[in-house]
């Protein structure tokens, strides 16, 4: 279950990657598949933050997608690389939420990742590598994810739908 040198863990139709972090993005909780699928022990991931598993083909722009999202309160949704502990790889189709108080304060956040469809994950492949060498074009971080946000938008409009529409149809 620990490939390395860039393996693709493809994951089963019922596994449930499941993680909550703190206000910060920490982790405190993981389930068990998370821990089998990224290669790591409970106490290496907890206190972490959640980027330990991020994939470096991985555009920023998605990054600022997910935290805009979630600061105005609401549910992201995306395809997204996660990196193992042994450097392989898996693609998750991710849930991201706000977890709040009863009094409506941020508490962290709730995750759950299951298996993306393969025609999504070869749908936005190309358009995550173009993201990338936009990112690496441009010379400021805010200058790169602007241009790099602008990729994935002119993408998704040329479907004619809504980016969780877009999501959801495969």
């Amino acid at each position: 279950m620990h490939p390395s040198n860039h393996q693709e863990i493809v994951l089963e139709e019922d596994d449930f990657i499941v993680s909550k972090t703190d206000p910060k993005g920490k982790i405190t909780y993981c389930n068990r598949i998370f821990m089998k699928i990224a290669g790591y022990r409970e106490e290496e991931l907890l206190g972490q933050p959640h980027n330990i598993i991020r994939h470096p083909d991985m555009p920023r722009a998605v990054f600022r997608l997910l935290w805009k999202t979630l600061q105005q309160g609401d549910e992201f949704i995306g395809l997204v690389k996660n990196r193992t502990r042994s450097d392989g790889f898996y693609w998750t189709f991710a849930n991201v939420t706000p977890s709040l108080d009863s009094g409506g304060n941020l508490l962290g956040y709730y995750s759950v990742r299951r298996k993306p469809s393969r025609s999504l994950t070869d749908t936005l492949q190309p358009v995550y590598r173009q993201m990338l060498e936009t990112e690496a074009r441009q010379s400021g971080a805010r200058q790169a994810m602007d241009a790099s946000s602008q990729v994935l938008m002119d993408f998704i409009q040329q479907t004619g739908k809504e980016y969780d529409e877009f999501l959801f149809s495969f």
